[in-house]
């Protein structure tokens, strides 16, 4: 009687062990019969498998992705070309020369096109406004490339105009430089220009902004000539020509327009110094200035 007891125990239990694995092998039946049947449709997941190889097979016309991204049947890209434009005003203002002529100077930049093309118009010069009439200014015209975050690099023309008592001269420049932030937000403008007549010359203008609070702010400005070659005509001589320090502070009334107060040091060497005495003027001059900044 034990026995068959024992018997029937061990049939029930091989019974509930096959019908546990009859769903198992149920399953897995469909993958095995598919392995031999080359001609029938996958299902089921291997039929995504399939699809996503397919539209990994070669690259997107549309997007121009390269093979092994699936970028098909993705929708088009947000418009981010779009052109934009800049004007600073970053001088417009009347500078008191202690024992010289008061001047009039201006420092204007703009900019238009997109985050990496840009076509760059710069203007700066001064101008007396009192004894004898005259000045200088220059206008460039540049093609800007982004070529790391926050430098451009710069190529294009600029024009001069130097003009006195009985004479009004001018000439052009090819220019090459660079425009950009560098780090501790010290602002960086070096430039090497040449001549028409082959003359090489070079300028580096550096900024820096001190927030003293959130509408007063101080601007340390330097600017720095150099030429290789002289140009007495213009008043440039051989090797260093000039250095400049302006310091300026102004009040934001808005961040567009913003009235300032400061002072500027000019100090010529050298031939430059020697040119600009013989034609009556100083070696050095000291002004107090006031003006206006303004941006659109």
């Amino acid at each position: 009687m034990n026995g068959h007891s024992w018997i029937a125990k061990t049939s029930v239990a091989a019974a509930s062990l096959l019908g546990l694995l009859a769903p198992i092998q149920a399953t897995a039946q469909p993958a095995s019969a598919h392995q031999g049947t080359h001609g029938q449709p996958p299902s089921g997941s291997t039929a995504a498998v399939a699809e996503v190889t397919a539209m990994n097979g070669g690259a997107d016309g549309d997007t121009q992705s390269p093979p092994g991204t699936v970028r098909k049947n993705w929708p088009q890209p947000v418009e981010d070309r779009q052109q934009f434009g800049y004007l600073l005003v970053d001088q417009l203002e009347y500078r008191m020369k202690s024992g010289a002529d008061d001047t009039a100077r201006w420092d204007v930049v703009g900019w238009y096109g997109g985050d990496y093309n840009r076509l760059w118009v710069k203007t700066e010069g001064e101008w007396r406004t009192g004894g004898e009439r005259g000045g200088e200014a220059e206008v460039q015209t540049l093609y800007g490339r982004l070529i790391a975050p926050f430098w451009d690099f710069q190529v294009g023309l600029r024009y001069d105009q130097f003009s006195g008592a009985g004479f009004d001269r001018s000439r052009g420049f090819a220019v090459i430089g660079l425009q950009g932030l560098a780090p501790y937000r010290f602002e960086f403008e070096p430039a090497l220009f040449i001549s028409q007549n082959g003359d090489v010359s070079a300028r580096l203008t550096a900024t820096y902004e001190v927030l003293l609070t959130q509408r007063l702010i101080l601007q340390p400005r330097l600017d720095f000539d150099a030429a290789v070659q002289a140009a007495e005509k213009f008043g440039v001589g051989e090797g260093i020509n000039s250095l400049g320090l302006g310091l300026r502070l102004r009040y934001e009334i808005r961040r567009e327009f913003a009235p300032y107060l400061g002072v500027t040091w000019l100090r010529r060497f050298g031939d430059t110094a020697d040119i600009s005495r013989r034609e009556g003027g100083r070696a050095e001059d000291i002004a107090v200035v006031v003006g206006v900044r303004l941006w659109f």
